[in-house]
């Protein structure tokens, strides 16, 4: 059994996508969250090896929603995954402790590494 992965994203498309890119990776994705309340809930669940994070959400953004998961368990590991470089993001994502940061559009190899910095 792979690493354990949720995804948290609210485009359906990109599920789809991870779930062919991250096929034979060693990464199972075992659940899927369209919003931060959402993965918030499904945390304790789930309990995922890695979480990937989109920052732009309805409702609670993806940095406001990694935050509340790492305050509650500093030793989860969030890869935020996002369209926007240019605005701090970034910056932002390592100061409240996420492991890596996966530009969309993304390859393969890219997303595979990012997931794998994470769970060092």
């Amino acid at each position: 059994m792979g690493k354990r992965l949720m995804v948290v994203d609210d485009s359906p498309v990109l599920e789809l996508e991870m779930r062919c890119l991250l096929e034979d990776s060693g990464f199972e994705i075992v659940a899927c969250c369209q919003n931060g309340e959402e993965a918030i809930a499904q945390y304790d669940k789930v309990h995922p090896d890695v979480v990937t994070m989109d920052i732009v959400m309805s409702g609670i953004d993806g940095l406001e929603t990694a935050q509340v998961i790492l305050e509650d368990h500093p030793e989860a590991n969030i890869v935020m995954v996002s369209s926007l470089v240019c605005d701090g993001s970034m910056n932002e994502a390592d100061a409240i402790g996420a492991k890596a940061f996966v530009c969309k559009p993304f390859e393969r190899n890219n997303l595979i590494t990012a997931l794998e910095k994470a769970v060092g």
